[in-house]
């Protein structure tokens, strides 16, 4: 089953609902999440406005781009050098 990804706009949105009169139980029936989704959409960004939100996704993304060329940066080199430590024939 493919999991669900909430936009950043609805996260807020919901978490502003939450924040309302409008009862957890009710709330989270609605949107269609469960509890535990709930609760630590909550945790991960409680006070954060929608701004704040956007920005710490860019720098995530940002992040995991930065990871994955030291990643490859680290296997090249590691190629290179077993390349470069080898004996080679003389070509006499």
């Amino acid at each position: 089953m493919k999991r669900k990804r909430f936009s950043v706009e609805r996260s807020v949105a919901v978490l502003k609902q939450a924040e309302s009169s409008m009862s957890v139980e009710d709330l989270i029936r609605h949107v269609g999440v469960s509890e535990q989704t709930f609760y630590r959409c909550k945790n991960r960004h409680a006070g954060m406005k929608l701004d704040q939100m956007r920005e710490l996704k860019q720098l995530q993304e940002a992040n995991a781009r930065l990871k994955k060329l030291v990643a490859e940066l680290s296997l090249d080199k590691a190629i290179l050098q077993d390349v470069a430590s080898k004996k080679w024939p003389d070509p006499r």
